[in-house]
Protein backbone atom coordinates (compact mmCIF):
# COMPACT_ATOMS: atom_id res chain seq x y z
CA UNK A 1 0.00 0.00 0.00
CA UNK A 2 1.88 3.20 -1.59
CA UNK A 3 1.19 6.23 0.33
CA UNK A 4 3.34 8.70 -1.13
CA UNK A 5 2.17 11.76 -3.07
CA UNK A 6 4.89 14.25 -2.95
CA UNK A 7 4.23 18.01 -2.73
CA UNK A 8 6.48 19.26 -5.39
CA UNK A 9 4.53 23.61 -5.51
CA UNK A 10 5.11 26.27 -3.30
CA UNK A 11 1.88 27.65 -1.90
CA UNK A 12 -0.21 28.27 1.36
CA UNK A 13 -0.41 25.82 3.31
CA UNK A 14 -4.25 26.34 4.31
CA UNK A 15 -7.10 27.79 2.37
CA UNK A 16 -9.45 30.52 3.18
CA UNK A 17 -11.51 27.91 5.12
CA UNK A 18 -8.69 27.07 7.46
CA UNK A 19 -8.27 23.60 5.46
CA UNK A 20 -5.08 21.84 4.06
CA UNK A 21 -4.18 22.93 0.30
CA UNK A 22 -2.82 19.65 -0.60
CA UNK A 23 -2.21 17.23 1.92
CA UNK A 24 1.29 15.19 1.28
CA UNK A 25 5.02 14.78 1.68
CA UNK A 26 7.77 17.05 0.11
CA UNK A 27 11.28 17.14 0.76
CA UNK A 28 11.54 20.76 1.64
CA UNK A 29 9.36 23.12 3.31
CA UNK A 30 7.26 24.31 0.15
CA UNK A 31 3.89 25.23 1.97
CA UNK A 32 3.91 27.97 3.90
CA UNK A 33 2.40 28.18 7.33
CA UNK A 34 0.51 31.20 8.71
CA UNK A 35 -0.54 30.99 11.72
CA UNK A 36 -3.39 33.89 10.54
CA UNK A 37 -4.90 31.45 8.47
CA UNK A 38 -5.99 28.62 10.93
CA UNK A 39 -9.66 28.72 11.82
CA UNK A 40 -9.49 26.81 15.05
CA UNK A 41 -9.76 28.50 18.76
CA UNK A 42 -6.27 29.52 19.43
CA UNK A 43 -6.64 27.01 22.30
CA UNK A 44 -6.28 24.08 19.92
CA UNK A 45 -3.26 25.56 18.30
CA UNK A 46 0.20 23.47 18.89
CA UNK A 47 3.48 25.11 17.61
CA UNK A 48 6.80 23.59 18.58
CA UNK A 49 10.73 23.29 18.10
CA UNK A 50 12.78 19.79 19.19
CA UNK A 51 15.92 18.77 18.86
CA UNK A 52 17.80 15.69 19.78
CA UNK A 53 21.77 15.64 19.48
CA UNK A 54 23.73 12.15 20.05
CA UNK A 55 27.01 11.64 21.07
CA UNK A 56 28.51 8.30 20.99
CA UNK A 57 27.58 7.36 24.77
CA UNK A 58 25.88 11.08 25.45
CA UNK A 59 23.10 12.96 24.23
CA UNK A 60 20.75 16.15 24.77
CA UNK A 61 16.83 17.22 23.90
CA UNK A 62 15.49 20.51 23.84
CA UNK A 63 12.24 21.66 23.29
CA UNK A 64 10.97 25.11 22.87
CA UNK A 65 6.86 24.48 22.78
CA UNK A 66 3.50 26.72 22.53
CA UNK A 67 0.69 24.31 23.01
CA UNK A 68 -2.23 26.74 23.33
CA UNK A 69 -3.32 26.73 26.80
CA UNK A 70 0.19 25.02 28.13
CA UNK A 71 3.53 25.50 26.92
CA UNK A 72 6.34 22.77 27.82
CA UNK A 73 9.83 24.38 27.95
CA UNK A 74 12.27 21.34 28.32
CA UNK A 75 15.85 20.07 27.86
CA UNK A 76 17.06 16.59 28.16
CA UNK A 77 20.72 15.35 29.52
CA UNK A 78 21.34 11.45 27.96
CA UNK A 79 24.03 9.28 29.24
CA UNK A 80 24.41 6.26 27.42
CA UNK A 81 27.38 4.59 29.68
CA UNK A 82 27.55 1.48 31.64
CA UNK A 83 25.07 2.74 33.70
CA UNK A 84 22.97 4.72 31.41
CA UNK A 85 20.23 7.20 32.91
CA UNK A 86 18.67 10.74 32.00
CA UNK A 87 17.26 13.99 33.79
CA UNK A 88 14.72 16.00 31.91
CA UNK A 89 13.70 19.37 33.53
CA UNK A 90 11.14 21.14 32.41
CA UNK A 91 9.33 24.71 32.70
CA UNK A 92 5.66 24.90 32.25
CA UNK A 93 3.82 27.89 31.10
CA UNK A 94 0.26 28.57 31.24
CA UNK A 95 -1.72 29.63 28.04
CA UNK A 96 0.89 31.16 25.49
CA UNK A 97 -1.72 31.27 22.83
CA UNK A 98 0.91 32.61 20.54
CA UNK A 99 3.21 34.67 22.62
CA UNK A 100 6.39 32.37 21.97
CA UNK A 101 6.09 33.79 18.56
CA UNK A 102 7.96 30.89 17.24
CA UNK A 103 8.88 31.46 13.42
CA UNK A 104 6.50 30.25 10.24
CA UNK A 105 9.70 28.64 8.19
CA UNK A 106 12.09 26.48 9.84
CA UNK A 107 14.68 27.98 7.83
CA UNK A 108 14.70 31.73 9.36
CA UNK A 109 13.36 33.21 12.56
CA UNK A 110 15.18 32.44 16.00
CA UNK A 111 13.25 30.62 18.56
CA UNK A 112 13.57 31.51 22.39
CA UNK A 113 12.27 31.47 25.60
CA UNK A 114 14.00 33.07 28.29
CA UNK A 115 13.01 33.17 32.47
CA UNK A 116 14.69 33.75 34.83
CA UNK A 117 16.15 29.73 35.47
CA UNK A 118 15.74 28.95 31.55
CA UNK A 119 17.48 30.88 29.00
CA UNK A 120 17.11 28.20 25.53
CA UNK A 121 18.06 29.83 21.96
CA UNK A 122 17.71 28.27 18.30
CA UNK A 123 19.07 30.27 15.35
CA UNK A 124 19.41 28.96 11.43
CA UNK A 125 22.21 30.39 9.87
CA UNK A 126 23.39 30.05 6.15
CA UNK A 127 23.90 26.53 6.01
CA UNK A 128 23.95 25.29 9.91
CA UNK A 129 21.77 26.06 13.04
CA UNK A 130 22.95 27.06 16.67
CA UNK A 131 21.25 25.42 20.00
CA UNK A 132 22.25 27.58 23.08
CA UNK A 133 20.95 26.79 26.54
CA UNK A 134 21.70 27.96 30.17
CA UNK A 135 19.36 25.82 32.92
CA UNK A 136 20.07 27.04 36.23
CA UNK A 137 19.22 24.48 38.98
CA UNK A 138 18.94 21.95 36.02
CA UNK A 139 19.97 18.91 38.57
CA UNK A 140 20.51 18.78 42.07
CA UNK A 141 21.11 22.49 42.16
CA UNK A 142 24.05 22.08 39.21
CA UNK A 143 23.77 24.57 35.98
CA UNK A 144 23.48 23.08 32.73
CA UNK A 145 24.83 24.81 29.32
CA UNK A 146 25.36 24.05 26.46
CA UNK A 147 26.46 25.76 22.78
CA UNK A 148 25.88 23.21 19.82
CA UNK A 149 26.34 23.78 15.80
CA UNK A 150 24.23 21.47 13.42
CA UNK A 151 25.97 21.86 9.78
CA UNK A 152 23.24 21.98 7.53
CA UNK A 153 24.42 21.91 3.59
CA UNK A 154 21.71 21.96 0.84
CA UNK A 155 19.74 18.66 1.84
CA UNK A 156 16.80 17.28 1.86
CA UNK A 157 14.25 16.50 4.57
CA UNK A 158 10.97 15.11 4.92
CA UNK A 159 8.13 17.60 5.56
CA UNK A 160 4.24 16.42 6.02
CA UNK A 161 1.12 17.90 5.95
CA UNK A 162 -1.42 15.74 7.22
CA UNK A 163 -5.12 16.50 7.70
CA UNK A 164 -7.36 14.85 10.56
CA UNK A 165 -11.30 13.52 10.43
CA UNK A 166 -11.90 16.81 12.09
CA UNK A 167 -12.85 20.44 10.53
CA UNK A 168 -9.92 22.75 11.01
CA UNK A 169 -6.78 20.39 12.48
CA UNK A 170 -3.89 19.67 10.67
CA UNK A 171 -0.62 18.70 11.19
CA UNK A 172 2.49 20.23 9.63
CA UNK A 173 5.84 18.66 10.34
CA UNK A 174 9.22 18.83 9.10
CA UNK A 175 12.09 16.33 10.11
CA UNK A 176 15.88 17.20 9.30
CA UNK A 177 18.12 14.19 9.83
CA UNK A 178 21.83 13.74 9.40
CA UNK A 179 23.21 17.11 10.85
CA UNK A 180 26.83 16.70 11.28
CA UNK A 181 27.20 18.14 15.09
CA UNK A 182 29.85 19.98 16.85
CA UNK A 183 30.14 21.68 20.18
CA UNK A 184 29.65 20.71 24.13
CA UNK A 185 27.81 20.54 26.57
CA UNK A 186 28.54 21.39 30.27
CA UNK A 187 27.48 20.11 33.39
CA UNK A 188 28.63 18.79 37.09
CA UNK A 189 31.92 19.42 35.99
CA UNK A 190 32.03 17.54 32.55
CA UNK A 191 32.44 18.55 28.86
CA UNK A 192 30.26 16.06 26.62
CA UNK A 193 32.08 17.12 22.82
CA UNK A 194 30.74 16.42 19.83
CA UNK A 195 32.42 15.10 17.17
CA UNK A 196 30.71 16.08 13.44
CA UNK A 197 32.80 13.41 11.67
CA UNK A 198 30.44 10.82 13.77
CA UNK A 199 27.98 13.08 15.68
CA UNK A 200 24.62 14.09 14.25
CA UNK A 201 21.62 16.34 15.13
CA UNK A 202 17.54 16.36 14.49
CA UNK A 203 14.68 18.44 14.14
CA UNK A 204 11.43 18.35 14.84
CA UNK A 205 9.05 21.15 13.88
CA UNK A 206 6.00 21.08 14.28
CA UNK A 207 2.78 23.54 13.76
CA UNK A 208 -0.59 22.77 13.63
CA UNK A 209 -4.22 22.04 15.06
CA UNK A 210 -4.67 18.42 16.74
CA UNK A 211 -7.31 16.55 17.91
CA UNK A 212 -7.70 15.79 21.23
CA UNK A 213 -6.91 12.42 21.99
CA UNK A 214 -3.18 10.72 20.14
CA UNK A 215 -1.29 8.23 20.41
CA UNK A 216 1.77 8.48 18.05
CA UNK A 217 4.88 6.13 17.25
CA UNK A 218 8.20 7.99 16.20
CA UNK A 219 11.61 6.72 15.71
CA UNK A 220 15.12 8.44 14.00
CA UNK A 221 18.39 7.81 13.79
CA UNK A 222 21.69 8.83 12.03
CA UNK A 223 25.44 7.43 11.64
CA UNK A 224 28.51 8.38 9.36
CA UNK A 225 29.41 4.69 7.13
CA UNK A 226 32.72 5.61 5.69
CA UNK A 227 31.97 9.10 5.31
CA UNK A 228 28.39 8.77 4.16
CA UNK A 229 25.78 10.25 5.99
CA UNK A 230 22.72 7.73 6.45
CA UNK A 231 19.73 8.32 8.94
CA UNK A 232 15.69 7.61 9.00
CA UNK A 233 12.79 9.15 10.23
CA UNK A 234 9.73 6.53 11.00
CA UNK A 235 6.21 6.48 12.01
CA UNK A 236 2.68 6.75 12.07
CA UNK A 237 -0.52 6.80 14.28
CA UNK A 238 -1.03 10.52 13.49
CA UNK A 239 -4.01 11.95 12.08
CA UNK A 240 -5.26 10.90 8.35
CA UNK A 241 -2.13 9.53 6.27
CA UNK A 242 -4.16 8.45 3.17
CA UNK A 243 -2.35 11.01 1.27
CA UNK A 244 0.78 9.88 2.68
CA UNK A 245 3.31 8.71 5.28
CA UNK A 246 6.44 9.82 6.94
CA UNK A 247 8.07 6.81 6.53
CA UNK A 248 11.98 8.33 5.02
CA UNK A 249 15.48 7.20 4.76
CA UNK A 250 18.29 9.72 4.22
CA UNK A 251 21.86 8.93 2.51
CA UNK A 252 23.97 11.78 1.63
CA UNK A 253 21.24 14.42 1.55
CA UNK A 254 18.66 12.83 -0.48
CA UNK A 255 15.72 11.50 1.03
CA UNK A 256 14.44 8.11 -0.05
CA UNK A 257 10.47 7.05 0.25
CA UNK A 258 9.28 4.54 2.03
CA UNK A 259 5.64 3.04 2.51
CA UNK A 260 4.54 1.97 5.62
CA UNK A 261 7.04 1.13 8.69
CA UNK A 262 5.48 -1.05 11.85
CA UNK A 263 6.56 -0.91 15.21
CA UNK A 264 6.73 -4.25 17.13
CA UNK A 265 7.00 -3.58 20.63
CA UNK A 266 7.28 -6.37 22.86
CA UNK A 267 4.00 -6.84 24.97
CA UNK A 268 6.78 -8.21 27.77
CA UNK A 269 7.61 -4.35 28.18
CA UNK A 270 9.67 -1.57 26.69
CA UNK A 271 12.72 -2.15 27.61
CA UNK A 272 13.00 -6.05 25.94
CA UNK A 273 14.08 -5.87 22.11
CA UNK A 274 11.34 -4.63 19.15
CA UNK A 275 11.14 -5.14 15.95
CA UNK A 276 10.59 -2.72 12.91
CA UNK A 277 9.41 -4.05 9.64
CA UNK A 278 7.92 -2.39 6.65
CA UNK A 279 5.40 -3.16 3.28
CA UNK A 280 7.88 -2.72 0.79
CA UNK A 281 10.67 -5.05 2.62
CA UNK A 282 13.04 -1.65 2.90
CA UNK A 283 13.48 -0.94 6.17
CA UNK A 284 13.94 -4.35 8.42
CA UNK A 285 15.16 -3.79 11.61
CA UNK A 286 16.24 -5.09 14.75
CA UNK A 287 16.35 -2.78 18.04
CA UNK A 288 17.73 -3.39 21.61
CA UNK A 289 16.73 -0.88 24.12
CA UNK A 290 19.30 1.19 26.32
CA UNK A 291 17.22 3.24 28.57
CA UNK A 292 13.66 4.12 28.81
CA UNK A 293 13.16 7.69 28.69
CA UNK A 294 9.57 7.36 30.19
CA UNK A 295 7.01 10.18 31.65
CA UNK A 296 3.81 10.45 32.64
CA UNK A 297 1.53 13.88 33.27
CA UNK A 298 -1.44 13.42 34.29
CA UNK A 299 -3.77 17.36 35.17
CA UNK A 300 -6.98 15.90 34.11
CA UNK A 301 -7.81 17.60 31.44
CA UNK A 302 -4.04 17.24 30.26
CA UNK A 303 -2.41 13.75 29.97
CA UNK A 304 0.56 12.41 28.56
CA UNK A 305 2.25 9.08 28.69
CA UNK A 306 5.66 8.87 26.76
CA UNK A 307 8.14 6.30 26.57
CA UNK A 308 11.04 7.54 24.24
CA UNK A 309 13.02 4.61 24.31
CA UNK A 310 16.94 4.55 23.32
CA UNK A 311 18.79 1.99 21.80
CA UNK A 312 20.70 0.04 19.21
CA UNK A 313 19.14 -0.62 15.52
CA UNK A 314 20.76 -3.00 13.07
CA UNK A 315 19.35 -4.30 10.53
CA UNK A 316 19.08 -3.36 6.44
CA UNK A 317 17.30 0.21 4.48
CA UNK A 318 17.27 -0.03 0.95
CA UNK A 319 17.57 2.86 -1.58
CA UNK A 320 15.12 3.88 -4.30
CA UNK A 321 17.82 2.43 -6.61
CA UNK A 322 17.66 -1.09 -4.79
CA UNK A 323 21.09 -0.58 -2.78
CA UNK A 324 21.17 -1.96 0.61
CA UNK A 325 22.33 -0.06 3.31
CA UNK A 326 23.55 -2.19 6.28
CA UNK A 327 23.79 -0.35 10.08
CA UNK A 328 24.84 -2.47 12.94
CA UNK A 329 24.43 -0.97 16.72
CA UNK A 330 23.16 2.74 15.47
CA UNK A 331 22.28 4.73 18.45
CA UNK A 332 19.28 5.90 18.10
CA UNK A 333 15.25 6.07 19.53
CA UNK A 334 11.64 5.10 19.19
CA UNK A 335 9.00 5.88 21.19
CA UNK A 336 5.46 5.65 22.05
CA UNK A 337 3.80 8.42 23.01
CA UNK A 338 -0.17 8.68 24.38
CA UNK A 339 -1.21 12.83 24.67
CA UNK A 340 -4.61 13.91 25.88
CA UNK A 341 -4.43 17.97 25.38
Amino acid sequence: MGRNHEVTNVHGLLDDQGELTEPGWSRHMLQKYDRRMIRAPKYRIKEWDYYLVLGEDFGAAFTVSDDGYIGLQSVSLLIFDSEPREHTETVLNAFPMGRLNLPSDSSEGVTEYKDRRLHMRFAPGKGKRRIQCIFRNFHEGKTLNCDITLQQPDMESMVIATPWDQKHAFYYNQKINCMRASGYILFDGKRYEFDPKKDFGTLDWGRGVWTYDNTWYWGSGNVDLDGNSFGFNIGYGFGNTAAATENVIFYNGKAHKLDDVTFHIPETGFMDPWKFTSSDGRFEMDFVPILDRAANLDFKMIVSDQHQVFGRMSGTAILDDGTPIHIRDVLCFAEKVHNRY
